[in-house]
């Protein structure tokens, strides 16, 4: 059942599973425990609809790159509100342990995964693992263009998005609303309380918009509240240590990853192409999606590189149009219009007009909106008309292909797993009291490097293959005191609270249990060690469905006494 907590009078009940957090992770775990006959409580900040309250919980303060409002929402479902639903498996190359790299390798191999991330392809609308694969049904649409490239050092990488993209408080919201799960609303856990022996947690501290305080008993809990606010709770819970709950080595915070992305770099073609689905982003079986180029793990291992990525964005002749991104997040939107749109089209592959038809969405498209901010878009439509109509005669009319003399790179960068990167709480407190988080990180010398040194590669064979001539200064931007253009945050946090073996070195064990804890656990991007360069969310509710299932049949089952 869905019930508000400020508003709940009475004893709350004890349950043998609390989950702090109903993002993508905390509802997969709900969702995957329904029918287990465990008692499942799910904590959620915020409320069914935004409120002024949730975003004041979200407040952070940045250091180095800065960290966007809407990559943390509170609300049911959490930012899988806002997210594009832009999705991938991680590769071989950022389980393994690199020697160039300090604190790489995960403590499972990529093997394990692969099941999970069919089970969530299964389940949750992700694509299966034959899509992500070039020789699979997307990467047939490869011999469809007519660029058909032999890379030597460079590898091409397949991202997709369903379509609409998932939005978990909405999908399963009968999770929450059936007997086997409460979910609290206005439920902000503040601190995590230790029992007596201090080896396990015995509850929950809760606060509510109107400073009421309780505490939520449980036999196990999951953290699940994201990167940055699965650190900052333990950091908060001081009840054991000054330092933090489970921070016994001072881990917990450190190795912050993103996924640094910008515009950088302008490949003049050599000629005409035509459309180009494979690489330029289509609609294909249900799905939006393009493919990426990285530099081959053969070439990163030689090199010792880091796992970047580059995409192709076609430049139209109303490119970054503000009316046509508006006329396009409008159509998207809408149920009724993407219906009809869609109707019909499922086993055609719609060629992309406009980098915002599919992929990764601008701060246009996700950030969250006010009703006079919705105006303003529709607005935007007519005071750029003749751009807008250039674009829809492409889109609607005309079965020409729209003139193409170049395209840009987006790049997309993987962050290597520094201690100093991290999350750590000030004094600051927010409205509920809790000490607010810091987060720092930036790029460093082997990420930037990586970056440029696919841009050379790129460079290098695309001239060869005649496909045109790539301008761009990255190379420059590595000099000491230069301004390091890839510096946007893609809403990725990942890694604060690692998994590994060795707890000098780790938060969380393969199991995703935090070390020093017995019935604590963590779930979500704050458990990777790697960051690679894929989207994330795929892999999160994969590990969710093997942490679900761990808690099933190890946790409890081997425990009868918590039942």
């Amino acid at each position: 059942m869905i019930r508000d907590l400020d508003e709940h009078r009475g004893e709350l009940p004890a349950y043998d599973l609390c989950i702090v957090g109903s993002g993508p992770a905390g509802t997969t775990l709900a969702a995957e425990l329904v029918g287990s006959g465990l008692r499942v409580a799910v904590l959620e900040s915020g409320r069914l609809e935004v409120s002024d309250h949730g975003d004041r919980l979200r407040e952070v303060e940045s250091e180095g790159i800065h960290v966007k409002e809407y990559s943390r929402e509170r609300v049911l479902g959490g930012t899988s509100t806002t997210w594009a639903g832009l999705a991938a498996p991680l590769d071989t190359i950022d389980f393994e342990r690199r020697p160039w790299l300090a604190h790489s390798s995960w403590p499972i191999p990529r093997a394990e995964l692969v099941p999970y991330w069919e089970e969530a392809a299964e389940r949750y609308r992700f694509p299966a693992a034959t899509f992500f694969d070039p020789g699979g049904e997307f990467g047939e649409l490869r011999r469809r263009g007519e660029f058909r490239p032999r890379w030597e050092g460079l590898e091409e990488k397949i991202f997709l998005a369903a379509t609409p993209p998932q939005n978990f408080g909405r999908e399963w919201r009968h999770v929450f609303e059936g007997e086997d799960v409460d979910a609290w609303l206005d439920a902000t856990v503040v601190e995590l309380v230790p029992d007596a022996g201090g080896e396990r947690i015995e509850a929950a501290r809760v606060r509510t918009r109107s400073a009421r305080e309780l505490l939520v008993r449980s036999k196990v809990f999951v953290l699940a509240t994201g990167g940055l606010e699965n650190a900052r709770l333990l950091l908060n819970s001081t009840a054991l240590s000054p330092a933090g709950l489970g921070n016994e080595h001072d881990q917990v915070g450190r190795y912050l990853m993103n996924h640094p992305k910008n515009y950088h770099g302008i490949v003049r073609l050599a000629g005409p192409r035509g459309d180009l689905p494979f690489y330029y982003g289509c609609l294909f079986q249900g799905f939006a999606g393009y493919a990426g180029l990285r530099l081959d793990e053969v070439t990163q291992r030689e090199k010792e590189l880091l796992n970047s990525y580059v995409r192709f964005e076609p430049l139209f002749p109303w490119t970054d149009s503000e009316g046509v991104e508006a006329l396009v997040l409008l159509v998207k939107r809408s149920a009724f219009l993407m219906r009809r749109w869609t109707r019909g089209r499922k086993d055609e592959v719609v060629a992309l007009r406009d980098y915002s038809e599919t992929g990764d969405d601008s701060d246009l498209q996700n950030a969250r909106k006010s009703w006079g901010e919705w105006l303003a878009l529709l607005f935007a439509i007519p005071r750029d008309l003749p751009r807008v109509l250039h674009y829809l005669k492409y889109r609607l009319l005309s079965r020409r292909k729209p003139p193409l003399e170049r395209v840009r790179l987006r790049n997309f960068m993987e962050m290597e797993p520094s201690p100093e990167n991290r999350v750590i709480v000030s004094e600051e407190r927010d409205a509920l009291g809790a000490r607010r988080a810091v987060v720092r990180h930036d790029t460093t010398t082997l990420d930037r490097r990586s970056l440029v040194e696919l841009h050379a590669v790129l460079a290098r064979e695309l001239e060869a293959q005649g496909f045109g001539h790539l301008e761009t200064s990255l190379e420059a931007a590595l000099a000491e005191g230069a301004r390091w253009p890839i510096d946007q945050e893609a809403s990725h946090h990942l890694g604060t609270t690692r998994m590994g073996e060795d707890p000098e070195t780790s938060v969380v064990d393969p199991h995703q249990r935090v070390h020093s804890v017995h019935n604590l656990f963590v779930a979500g991007g704050s458990v990777f060690p790697t960051s690679g360069c894929a989207n994330p969310t795929y892999t999160i509710v994969a590990l969710s469905i093997r942490l679900a299932r761990h808690l099933r049949e190890e946790v409890f089952a081997a425990d009868w006494s918590t039942r």
